[in-house]
C-alpha cells in the first residue's frame, strides 16, 4: 500500500500564509498611495490656477508655480525614503506604513480643504495646497519600506516576483487614478474639496488592512 502523502504536502503552513498576507497588503498600499497621487495630477493646475491667476501673476510664472507643486511632491519621497528605510529598521514595518497612510489621510485632506478658499484668500489656499504636497509626498515616501517588508517575508527564489509587485501597483495606481478624477470632476464639480476628500477616504480605508 502506497504511503499516504504528509500533511505538509496539501496544508499550507503558517509560514506560507503570512507572507501572502503581507505581499497583498504592502500591494493595497502602494496601490493607495499611488492611486491617491493619480487622483490628484489632473485637476490639480484646474484649481490651482485660478488662485495664481488672481495673485495677478504672469502666465510664465503661473506654470512654473504649477510645475513647483507638480514636482515637490517627488522631490519629498526622494529625500525622505532614506529615513523611512531607517525608521522602519528600528521601530517596525507595520508602523511606518501605518504612519504613511495616516499621513496620506492628513494631508489629502489638507489639499481638500485648500481649494474651498475663495480667491481673495489665494495666498492662503496656494501655500495650504504646497503644504499639503509636501506633506503627501513624505507620507509616499514608504514605497523603500515596502519593498522591505517584501525582502523580509519572501525567499531568495521568490523575492524577484514579489518585488515585482510594487511594479505592478505603481502602474495600477497611476493609471486608474487619472480615471478615477475623470469622473470625480463631474460628481464633485460643484465641491472642489471632493477630489482631496476621495484620496482620503481611499488612504483612511487602508489602514484597518495594514496588519503587516
Amino acid at each position: 500500500m502506497a504511503a499516504s502523502a504528509p500533511v505538509s504536502a496539501t496544508v499550507p503552513s503558517a509560514g506560507d500564509v503570512a507572507p501572502r498576507a503581507a505581499l497583498l497588503i504592502v500591494f493595497l498600499t502602494v496601490f493607495i498611495d499611488l492611486l491617491g497621487f493619480g487622483i490628484v495630477l489632473p485637476v490639480m493646475p484646474r484649481q490651482a490656477e485660478p488662485y495664481l491667476a488672481a495673485l495677478g501673476l504672469s502666465p510664465l510664472a503661473i506654470g512654473v508655480s504649477i510645475g513647483v507643486l507638480f514636482s515637490v511632491f517627488s522631490l519629498m519621497q526622494f529625500l525622505f525614503s532614506p529615513m523611512w528605510g531607517r525608521l522602519s529598521d528600528r521601530i517596525g514595518r507595520r508602523p511606518m506604513l501605518i504612519l504613511s497612510l495616516l499621513g496620506s489621510v492628513v494631508f489629502y485632506a489638507l489639499y481638500g480643504l485648500a481649494v474651498t478658499f475663495p480667491a481673495d484668500q489665494a495666498a492662503t489656499a496656494l501655500s495650504l495646497m504646497l503644504l499639503s504636497r509636501v506633506g503627501a509626498g513624505i507620507a509616499g515616501a514608504s514605497v523603500g519600506t515596502a519593498a522591505a517588508v517584501i525582502a523580509d517575508c519572501t525567499t531568495p527564489e521568490n523575492r524577484a516576483r514579489g518585488m515585482a509587485l510594487i511594479g505592478i501597483a505603481f502602474g495600477a495606481g497611476f493609471t486608474l487614478g487619472p480615471l478615477i478624477a475623470y469622473f470625480g470632476l463631474s460628481l464633485f464639480q460643484q465641491q472642489p474639496w471632493g477630489v482631496g476628500a476621495l484620496s482620503s477616504m481611499l488612504s483612511f480605508a487602508e489602514i484597518g488592512r495594514a496588519h503587516v
